[in-house]
């Protein structure tokens, strides 16, 4: 019998179902392994209430009234709130937090009443709040990639990718506001996917940018996502006011369809200077797997992608530094010990409270908002945010769906990065123009690049047509053996 922690989502469910193994005996296994891991990817764990989440599971299995995914394991993001778990956000603002509510997306995967019946491990690390694409920004720890624990996993959702891929549990939650999904799952050869904006809640999910921030899952295969989002999605328009009004589908249904006639649109522009070479061999040689399952490639254009980059990093410090703005020292969060007077103690406590990332992207924010500069900056970055949100409805009318690389190299060194912000920013410029389209998007492991990094292939569609990815990265995936494949650290 396969190892309990080799096995997908899919395969937990039918073994679980079937009575070959109990919730229990699972949770005890992954609980354990996660707890002797060392890279970095889990912030907390709470063993009495996993395990009474396992025993939940096992009582709904046994009368017949569990949830499709019932006794699977799973981590959420450190961003969702938890009642039985801290929630930091990676951050010490948040240090030791207990939220008195569930985020939607934890209520939908978990075993309460409506739900899908999955077991919370733990909470997993991330950058603080979200902010950032290697998770070296956590106030708490880096986390390392698998592959290589001298690389970064990627971020800001490095934790659930780490975890995912070293086999800590099965399947995790991320958040994607500029490419948080994707870009660590191409970094540590996992599947992960962006759903159109609006499609999961984003209530209980602490904020970064409100107009980018969307949940998904992250596991190693299109079917284990599939089966996630579509007890992730639906509408909560009493909670959230970004939630659209969409039912909940059921995202698998269209898996193994034929990809006979799909148009895949080739942008120009992600195969510029600046790809690395391996990254490239690996892009293409998964394209022509598709040209082999009857797809076609088309070449299209989508000319504002470089301008992605400064639009990104004006609109999104825009809203974080009004997002953040809560966590002033008063009603929760960290508060200073040496304060004189109300002012010196929202100094003080956001001084102390805040990394020196998310210090940086308040502060730009707060610049761009400013009088005389938000005409100038925020007001034009909005425009041109539609101008590439205009440039992929033109794609659309020649192709189905887009590919190309996640990003433009491997995982970097730990630390290679840490004295320039902007090297760093520069590695979403293929992530962050679906998201500022508010298009879904993901990452679906497609071989491997320099030095032997993993290299994800990023597939995009329109608006709504999750389905029709996710059965695109299946049939990638049975005709490819990359997501089977497990770094050295996994035994």
């Amino acid at each position: 019998m396969t190892a309990l922690h080799d096995m997908t989502v899919a395969a937990l469910a039918n073994q679980l179902r079937a009575k070959k193994i109990s919730a229990t005996e699972v949770a005890q296994h992954l609980l354990a392994r996660s707890q002797a891991d060392t890279s970095g990817a889990f912030l907390s764990f709470n063993p009495e209430a996993t395990l009474a989440q396992a025993k939940e599971a096992d009582a709904q299995l046994a009368t017949g009234t569990a949830g499709p995914l019932a006794g699977v394991p799973m981590a959420h993001k450190d961003i969702f709130v938890t009642t039985d778990f801290p929630t930091t956000a990676g951050s010490k603002m948040l240090e030791g937090y207990r939220s008195p509510f569930d985020a939607t997306v934890v209520r939908k995967l978990g075993v309460q009443a409506g739900g899908a019946g999955m077991v919370n491990v733990g909470k997993l690390n991330c950058d603080e709040f979200a902010m950032g694409s290697s998770n070296e920004n956590s106030a708490y720890k880096p986390v390392t990639n698998p592959w290589d624990t001298s690389r970064v996993p990627g971020g800001s959702s490095g934790g659930s990718s780490a975890a995912v891929a070293a086999r800590l549990v099965p399947a995790a939650t991320g958040t994607d506001t500029g490419g948080s999904i994707r870009q660590p799952a191409s970094f540590c050869s996992i599947t992960g996917i962006k759903p159109t904006y609006g499609r999961a809640s984003r209530y209980g999910m602490i904020a970064y940018a409100s107009s980018l921030d969307q949940a998904g899952p992250m596991a190693r295969t299109a079917e284990d996502c599939a089966l996630m989002l579509s007890a992730m999605c639906g509408p909560d328009l009493d909670r959230d006011s970004t939630s659209l009004d969409v039912p909940a589908e059921n995202f698998a249904r269209d898996l193994n369809a034929s990809l006979d006639g799909l148009r895949i649109g080739i942008p120009n522009e992600f195969f510029g200077e600046g790809l690395a070479p391996g990254v490239r061999t690996a892009v293409d040689a998964a394209l022509k797997e598709y040209e082999k399952l009857g797809a076609k490639l088309v070449p299209i254009s989508l000319p504002r992608t470089e301008l992605s980059i400064p639009v990104y990093y004006i609109i999104a410090p825009a809203e974080a530094s009004s997002n953040l703005s809560r966590f002033d020292g008063v009603k929760f969060g960290h508060r200073t010990k040496d304060y004189t007077d109300l002012v010196s103690m929202y100094k003080r406590s956001r001084a102390e409270g805040f990394g020196e990332e998310v210090k940086r992207r308040i502060m730009t924010g707060a610049y761009v908002l400013s009088h005389g500069y938000y005409d100038a900056y925020y007001l034009q970055a909005q425009k041109i945010r539609r101008m590439i949100s205009d440039d992929f409805q033109q794609a659309f009318k020649v192709c189905d769906v887009i590919a190309g690389p996640v990003a433009p190299t491997v995982a970097w060194k730990l630390g290679e990065k840490t004295d320039d912000p902007v090297a760093n920013y520069l590695a979403d410029i293929f992530t962050l123009p679906a998201s500022l389209a508010g298009l879904p998007g993901m990452s679906v492991p497609a071989g491997f690049g320099e030095e032997g990094m993993p290299v994800g292939l990023q597939l995009i569609g329109n608006y709504f047509k999750e389905a029709q990815l996710l059965n695109a990265a299946h049939r990638l995936q049975q005709a490819t053996d990359f997501h089977l494949r497990q770094p050295g650290g996994a035994k």
